[in-house]
């Protein structure tokens, strides 16, 4: 499995293209392109690629490969997207009809080096916990050594609102009764099978929440954790219907609906870094095929970013440059505020995950 390079910090972001036109649609830039081809593979995708859930886009729209990459790079010649749902039995069925037609040779998936053990999660749902796992989960048997990566990353406050979002996300999804990111076990289970290379494709989630409590002023940072908190330990509960219906990217813009400004770090930056991953990182170098396992909710700004980057998206760019702290005094630095910080983290979590179960009973 592949992992995009790790960076020590994001402490500037100079984002490489806007986010998509009102006007463009994904389905309409990329349906001529992928019609013949998903015949060729198997008849049978037809109505994936004609619900817009299947798209592909060729080398010949990608753009120039821009001059800082070394001569010898070549990016693939054609990227596969499957839209998928992360709370849907039919997506990973989805998942492995696509990559047995595709047979790539990389498999990039939404997912970053924290959120990887979702692939290796029990598919069981029979003993899942209350707190269900979810795409902000902190968990395994590392739980400390996820701690002080996100510590490291995106710093003490951007773990403590992951801690908030983990519980959130697990209260408003623990009606749709299915294991979160089957699509994503389909896909490790297949590309092993198949002999394609698994790469992590998202931006390190750490980065991320940064990001977006840096976009955010004091008084909305204040208001966004009350209402989580409000959210968490509310006894009122949501319709079944409603619950089932909470995806990660469909939070995002319920949060981005009252924050507006959370809109580019959640999304817009995370598209472009995906559509990175999928044509220039180097795990995909000289690949024939490539294929990305998405959420449905960000075909669009990927595909956008695949067609219309123009040479621009660079990974230094899409996380932030590296700090001139040394790795010596950073650790001496911060030591002793990481264990105590974590330590009382985790004692949060802890309490919130109670206060979880004790609502749901």
């Amino acid at each position: 499995m592949a992992a995009g390079p790790t960076p020590s910090t994001a402490a500037s972001f100079r984002p490489p293209l806007p986010p998509p036109p009102p006007c463009f649609d994904y389905r309409s830039a990329s349906l001529a392109d992928t019609r013949a081809s998903a015949a060729a593979a198997d008849p049978a995708l037809a109505g994936l690629v004609e619900s817009g859930a299947l798209v592909r886009v060729p080398r010949r729209r990608f753009g120039p490969v821009p001059a800082w990459r070394p001569p010898d790079f070549a990016e693939p010649e054609d990227v596969w997207i499957l839209g998928t749902s992360h709370l849907s039995a039919e997506s990973a069925d989805e998942v492995e009809r696509v990559l047995r037609a595709v047979r790539p040779d990389n498999v990039v998936v939404e997912l970053c080096r924290s959120r990887a053990g979702i692939m290796y999660a029990s598919d069981d749902a029979s003993g899942e916990p209350l707190l269900k796992s979810n795409m902000f989960s902190l968990g395994g048997a590392k739980f400390f050594g996820a701690v002080n990566r996100s510590i490291n990353l995106g710093g003490q406050s951007a773990l403590a609102l992951r801690l908030l979002l983990a519980v959130f996300s697990s209260k408003i999804s623990s009606g749709a009764n299915r294991p979160f990111g089957e699509e994503f076990r389909a896909a490790r289970r297949v590309s092993e099978d198949i002999g394609a290379q698994l790469v992590l494709g998202d931006r390190p989630i750490e980065i991320t929440l940064e990001r977006a409590l840096k976009s955010l002023s004091w008084d909305e940072k204040t208001k966004l954790v009350i209402s989580l908190f409000r959210g968490i330990t509310s006894t009122t509960d949501m319709p079944q219907d409603e619950k089932a219906a909470v995806s990660p990217y469909e939070l995002y813009e319920k949060l981005s609906s009252s924050y507006p400004s959370l809109l580019q770090p959640l999304v817009h930056e995370r598209d472009m870094f995906m559509a990175w991953s999928l044509k220039r990182s180097k795990a995909v170098n000289k690949s024939k095929t490539v294929v990305g396992v998405i959420g449905k909710g960000h075909m669009n700004g990927v595909v956008y970013a695949l067609i219309s980057d123009q040479g621009d998206l660079r990974f230094r760019d899409l996380v932030g440059r590296e700090s001139s702290e040394t790795w010596a005094s950073s650790v001496v630095k911060g030591l002793v505020r990481d264990t105590v910080i974590g330590l009382a983290l985790w004692a949060l979590y802890e309490l919130l995950q109670a206060a979880a179960v004790h609502i749901k009973l």
